[in-house]
């Protein structure tokens, strides 16, 4: 049995390192789709912009929409892709209680006591029966909604997953880029899908064709990547936007179903609001005002307002 058990472990850690280095791949994966994307859309309408037929406004519109979603699109991504989703400070120590809100006063040893009995304590304390979370793999204090990754191999503020498109887990300091990374997506393979759809429909046209079998063929290979792309995405997206509306994550959301009450529900604009920021002007582009980074500790992933009602009932 312990020889399986060792197996076991090694196993899960090959696998998590696979995943790691998984990552990487996807990055140029998803590169060389935009790659190629880019380069039929260019070779279907740049000839008429550059021509300046008939065909000259609609093609010019809708390169200039697709320029447009294309550098929002690879700036949200590269934002989700290089920012630290969130670490837990060195020497972190909790500030409030996470159950009851109040302010722990402890002394340094009856803090090492308490970390102690954690250290000694099952798999389940970080249910929330303990008013101090630890992270026996990190061998540290865990903060409010923070989780341990076990292929980045560290814990990780608000961890929503580890995503293989993005190389990088999806937390508290990068969530929103990864989010609107799925809009610009969606926006752009929808786009793509919608300018491409004629010829698509000429690839089984027994007509004759202004254009080579090898530009046909790419255009039709185009349209069926960016719409299972956009399809896919769509469903990502409507799901995670239904996540941020009840202030809650992938993996909490799936904690919480024995929880009929969550208590950092604090309604729809707010819940939006610590994703996004305050700000309007920044909503739709991967990067957050300094007033908002300063008046609203959430966007940091450390301290997370609650409902006050629901803190006495936990």
């Amino acid at each position: 049995m312990m020889r399986f058990g060792a197996a076991m472990a090694w196993n899960v850690f090959k696998f998590c390192a696979a995943l790691r280095g998984l990552g990487s791949l996807m990055i140029l994966l998803v590169l060389a789709v935009v790659g190629f994307t880019y380069s039929v859309v260019i070779t279907v309408y740049g000839p008429a912009v550059v021509s300046g037929g008939a065909g000259f406004r609609s093609a010019f519109s809708i390169l200039a929409l697709f320029h447009i979603l294309l550098v929002m699109l690879l700036w949200s991504y590269f934002s989700a892709v290089l920012t630290d989703p969130g670490s837990v400070p060195a020497n972190w120590r909790p500030a409030l209680d996470e159950e009851t809100g109040e302010v722990v006063a402890l002394t340094n040893l009856e803090l090492d006591k308490q970390i102690f009995s954690l250290q000694k304590a099952s798999s389940h304390v970080d249910s929330g029966n303990q008013k101090i979370r630890y992270c026996r793999k990190c061998n540290k204090l865990k903060p409010p909604r923070c989780h341990h990754c076990s292929v980045c191999g560290r814990c990780v503020l608000k961890m929503d997953h580890h995503c293989v498109w993005v190389a990088n887990c999806v937390g508290a300091l990068n969530y929103k880029f990864f989010l609107l990374f799925l809009l610009y997506t969606f926006l752009e393979t929808s786009l793509v899908t919608i300018s491409l759809l004629s010829n698509f429909i000429a690839f089984f046209s027994e007509e004759e064709i202004p254009t080579t079998p090898g530009s046909l063929a790419a255009s039709f290979l185009t349209f069926v990547l960016n719409l299972a792309f956009a399809i896919s995405v769509l469903g990502f997206l409507v799901m995670h936007l239904s996540l941020v509306a009840a202030n809650t994550s992938t993996i909490e959301a799936y904690e919480k179903k024995t929880t009929p009450k969550w208590r950092y529900d604090l309604g729809r604009r707010k819940n939006f609001e610590q994703v996004f920021g305050i700000d309007k002007w920044y909503w739709l582009i991967p990067a957050y005002s300094e007033e908002d980074l300063r008046k609203m500790p959430a966007l940091q992933g450390l301290d997370y307002p609650s409902k006050p009602d629901l803190e006495a009932q936990d």
